[in-house]
């Protein structure tokens, strides 16, 4: 088997209830994710990563990571669709999504529930 036979199978949530502290954490790394992209996630999972007991912060971490990458790509893709004129609609669209997975995943995760966005490229594992 390849590692790439179960790419569009997300992970499993970390079992257990996350403390308050893991929750807000996770909160904003996934709200960062609107105003930063990629960055204000990356940088909380790099410094959570190590920490054994912040596992329900680096999963929700990882998993806004994993998705600002994907709307990264995809605003990459829309913008070069410009010139064929649909890519103005879907720069659009990828912004709404972006703005309202973002805060379904923010909500979630303050009530201590981890969140798996559809249609992400799982790249960081």
């Amino acid at each position: 088997m390849s590692d790439f036979d179960n790419v569009t199978v997300p992970p499993p949530a970390p079992a257990g209830d996350a403390p308050a502290d893991q929750r807000t954490l996770s909160l904003v790394a996934h709200l960062l994710g609107i105003f930063t992209g990629f960055i204000g996630a990356l940088i909380i999972w790099l410094v959570n990563k190590d920490d054994p007991q912040k596992g329900f912060v680096t999963d929700q971490a990882k998993e806004a990571l994993n998705f600002q990458i994907t709307v990264a790509i995809a605003y990459i893709v829309s913008t070069i669709l410009v010139v064929v004129m649909i890519g103005a609609l879907l720069l659009t669209l990828v912004w709404i999504a972006n703005l309202v997975l973002c805060i379904l995943a923010a909500v979630k995760a303050n009530n201590g529930e981890a969140y798996r966005y559809p249609f992400t490229l799982r790249l960081i594992k």
